[in-house]
């Protein structure tokens, strides 16, 4: 992970799995729209030859997957129901 927009890909993908961990015990529920919003913004910006596996992740929206991929734990994504792991 060496570019700005992928550093605040992980960032919004961190924060979206630690606010919907939280969702059960919070009141009122937060809105994870801006978050997705956000995520579908930072994607857009990424460059046409980022990482394709990356891209994939985004796209097919398994952010859990994206966010283990930038955080370098790729090894741990399960195969989808694409069957797209390395």
């Amino acid at each position: 992970m060496n570019s700005p927009v992928e550093k605040e890909l992980l960032s919004t993908l961190t924060r979206l799995a630690e606010t919907v961990q939280a969702m059960p015990t919070a009141n009122p529920k937060p809105s994870l729209l801006p978050i997705f919003t956000r995520l579908d913004e930072l994607t857009h910006q990424l460059p046409r030859d980022a990482d394709p596996t990356l891209l994939h992740y985004l796209h097919k929206k398994s952010y859990e997957k994206a966010r283990l991929f930038l955080q370098g734990r790729d090894a741990e994504n399960h195969a989808g129901n694409c069957r797209h792991v390395n």
